[in-house]
């Protein structure tokens, strides 16, 4: 493969933010380039195991290659070896399956959230007895006198 830094669907994990954030942005990465590459440094690894196990464990991607290493750092006092981690996954055959059926169940909880919602203001309606427009010209007129 070529330079993992050159990468088009490269995620650098950090430890700092969810690892559930990460997810959607993986899975539009597989859907536009067929794979991604994870990678983390650090405490950050967790994350990235975390992140590469749910894409897995929902069928999502499969592990094409790890690589783990130790990274060099240095700054003015001391050099450190920091631990290194590089997961590149790849669409799985059954990827725009679920997809598919989590954008058919993400629709259906629209309509169903609009239709709960159309369905609370006619029970305020039936409650009040009108429109609510006879409701708010009585309150008027009680302010008024």
């Amino acid at each position: 493969m070529a330079d993992p830094q050159l990468h088009p669907a490269r995620i650098l994990v950090s430890s700092t933010r969810k690892p559930i954030s990460y997810i959607n942005l993986a899975k539009r990465f597989l859907q536009e380039h067929g794979e991604v590459h994870l990678s983390a440094l650090g405490i950050a690894l967790a994350s990235l195991v975390t992140v590469a196990e749910i894409l897995k464990d929902r069928g999502l991607a499969v592990e094409k290659r790890l690589c783990t290493s130790l990274e060099s750092l240095s700054d003015d006092y001391r050099t450190r070896q920091k631990p290194k981690m590089d997961v590149v996954l790849v669409k799985s055959p059954d990827f725009d399956d679920i997809i598919a059926q989590e954008s058919r169940a993400t629709a259906g909880d629209d309509v169903a959230a609009e239709l709960e919602g159309a369905l609370a203001v006619d029970k305020e309606i039936d409650e009040e007895g009108g429109t609510g427009k006879e409701v708010d010209e009585v309150h008027l007129l009680t302010k008024e006198s």
